[in-house]
């Protein structure tokens, strides 16, 4: 085991209720201070992936079956989503499940939960510093924010625990795309100041490659594309499937969908 490798999946196989089979040998490496983007379409298995990291899938009645799921050198597949919370692994969850009758600063206070008693206030400045939205709105109920906010706020809150790895489930849904590139801008800062290991479940691929170190593509609960965010960005199967360019640049039309999904050459 590599001294700077912050999370191992090795061929790990996840099963829903005893039946579902979601995720067939997966395997990927995140090393300390990288951000690493895990890229594909819906159903393909990014979220599961997730919640095998995270602990998520005890409550849904998922395992991980085969293989094993290492951080910072020591197995954790399985282990409840507390114990995994416990050891610096802070998952955001797709759609923005805030606190609603909290207002944002109290939403906020939430991160603390993992460390409570300590001093929060450095963090909370910190965050805001991030988010100078939500320092404008600290005092409003969560409810009444809109979905950019959310987005802040629920990315603030785990920067509150004081995340080890973090891990974010599409923070670029349903976002104008304003939006979008100013959210995955504060992740790249987040990642180059704080030092915080990332993992980001995408589909807006063009968005997380620009600021990933490395990139996974998963297709059918199996990753069949990994390389180098820069050389994942110039391969002509994902400029054509996930950029929505053609190996020359040009754009791809509607009319041409049928055709090329089915030259994926890894299908």
């Amino acid at each position: 085991m590599e001294d700077n490798i912050r999370l191992l999946l090795n061929n790990i196989s996840v099963v829903y209720s005893d039946v579902i089979q979601v995720l067939k040998g997966v395997s990927l490496t995140i090393r300390k201070g990288q951000v690493v983007s895990l890229l594909g379409s819906n159903g393909a298995g990014k979220t599961t992936t997730l919640k095998a990291i995270s602990g998520l899938l005890k409550p849904e009645n998922g395992k991980v079956t085969e293989g094993s799921v290492e951080y910072d050198g020591k197995p954790v597949q399985n282990l409840s989503p507390e114990e995994i919370t416990r050891k610096g692994i802070i998952q955001v969850l797709e759609g923005r499940q805030e606190f609603k009758y909290l207002s944002v600063e109290e939403n906020l206070r939430v991160g603390t939960a993992t460390r409570w008693g300590k001093p929060y206030q450095e963090d909370l400045a910190m965050v805001y510093s991030y988010f100078p939205a939500l320092l404008a709105r600290k005092k409003a109920l969560a409810g009444y924010c809109s979905g950019g906010e959310l987005q802040m706020l629920v990315i603030g809150r785990a920067l509150m625990a004081h995340p080890r790895l973090l891990l974010l489930d599409e923070p670029s849904l349903g976002l104008a795309p304003l939006l979008v590139k100013e959210i995955f801008q504060i992740i790249r800062r987040i990642n180059e100041e704080q030092g915080t290991t990332l993992l980001v479940v995408e589909q807006n691929a063009n968005m997380a490659l620009q600021i990933a170190h490395y990139g996974y593509v998963m297709e059918n609960g199996k990753i069949v594309l990994e390389s180098d965010a820069g050389e994942l960005r110039k391969n002509p199967d994902v400029k054509e499937f996930y950029l929505g360019t053609a190996a020359s640049g040009a754009l791809k039309t509607y009319k041409n969908v049928k055709s090329y999904k089915r030259r994926k050459r890894w299908l």
